[in-house]
């Protein structure tokens, strides 16, 4: 017997009938014994603002119910916008969450709750998810006396390469050892009680194709050495390459999956001074403006390629095997779960070579794997 788990990257519900927008794949979510996604937004219904990053309002609690109507049982919550509406709105968040029957990680009213894991039993296993937010800001970070997520720290430090000041630095980005070792110490005492361990970085650069910053590696490497069998990250709102690491899977970036907002598209009349700079400053920093006959969806035309990620444990909660299952968001901003001979696993291929990462996909049957993640042979 063996027990699947799937899982997802971003998840914005912020348009009417969220549930429509899960039902293409809704199927494959079920079939999973368990499914993990990565809730963007906090969902309450509070008036409060508090955003220190792009501004993103909090959408419908009920969405929520849909989310575990298309088969979710595990929701991560450590991200960037989670503090958008305040310590209400992360207390919203959870309390939503955990009564549409979703268990909740990453997130909580103070900081032992946010490093909490949410541990889920299938097949008899237990399964334990931890979640943090490698990206800020320091706001959205929890407290022994303030609700928020829990954070990596990461440090941004820039330097010339040449004799020019003024001009283009290298970047380096490293986590600080402290917030690193407190997230170690959380998976090495998971490892500890639970069968299996998952944990979801909330890390990487937006919006931009193929890159993985200095730090992503590291910090996902120091998961899986602790004891974690398989990392999924997320934020970037587009896919990034796969890693191998002692047999073990990263997933650098899952991409968008359901993220379907008018939060980030500027109105007719300039509703929003901050929603009209970030508009101006995306076409900037990321070379794209959104596709005008899709206002809901206001991300990079690449990041319509998007997977589900799997991984499959035996009895005794080790690895088997990781692979992915490829999806195309439509028109309509629907993630479309395709058949093996996707476009789609070739944009994974290529990304994870433009990243220099050593994953790679291999073809059984009808099902796309990740060489040398569990038992699958890297010859293969």
């Amino acid at each position: 017997m063996t027990v699947t788990v799937a899982a997802v990257g971003d998840l914005i519900l912020d348009e009417p009938d969220p549930a429509s927008f899960l039902a293409p794949s809704a199927e494959l979510l079920r079939a999973a014994d368990m499914t993990v996604g990565h809730v963007e937004v906090p969902h309450s219904t509070t008036t409060v603002q508090v955003s220190t990053d792009v501004p993103a309002p909090p959408a419908d609690p009920a969405a929520l119910d849909a989310l575990a109507g298309a088969g979710f049982d595990v929701v991560t919550l450590a991200g960037n916008h989670i503090f958008d509406a305040g310590e209400q709105g992360v207390t919203d968040t959870v309390a939503h969450a955990r009564k549409a029957g979703l268990h909740t990680a990453g997130a909580g009213a103070d900081l032992a709750e946010a490093r909490a894991a949410a541990v889920v039993e299938r097949g008899g296993l237990r399964i334990g998810v931890l979640s943090y937010n490698c990206v800020g800001p320091r706001e959205s970070w929890a407290t022994s006396r303030k609700a928020g997520c829990a954070p990596v720290h990461v440090l941004t430090h820039y330097e010339l390469d040449h004799a020019s000041p003024g001009g283009p630095p290298r970047i380096y980005t490293f986590a600080d050892p402290d917030s690193l070792e407190a997230m170690t110490d959380d998976v090495a005492r998971l490892r500890a009680e639970a069968d299996v361990v998952l944990v979801g970085l909330h890390k990487g650069v937006g919006h931009t194709p193929a890159a993985v910053a200095m730090y992503e590696s590291p910090v996902a490497r120091a998961a899986i050495d602790a004891g974690a069998d398989a990392v999924f990250g997320h934020h970037a709102h587009i896919l990034r390459g796969i890693e191998v690491w002692r047999g073990r899977p990263i997933f650098h970036g899952l991409g968008n999956f359901v993220t379907v907002t008018h939060a980030l598209t500027p109105a007719s009349g300039g509703d929003s001074a901050e929603r009209d700079a970030w508009a101006a400053k995306r076409r900037e920093l990321y070379g794209f403006a959104p596709d005008p006959d899709m206002p809901y969806y206001p991300f990079h035309p690449e990041s319509r390629d998007t997977v589900v990620a799997t991984c499959r444990f035996d009895d005794a909660g080790g690895l088997v095997v990781a692979g992915i299952v490829p999806c195309r968001i439509d028109d309509a901003g629907r993630p479309v779960p395709q058949g093996p001979d996707s476009p789609v696993v070739g944009y994974v291929a290529d990304i994870t070579t433009r990243a220099r990462l050593n994953g790679r996909l291999v073809r059984r049957g009808d099902d796309w794997l990740v060489a040398g993640a569990g038992t699958i042979e890297e010859s293969a």
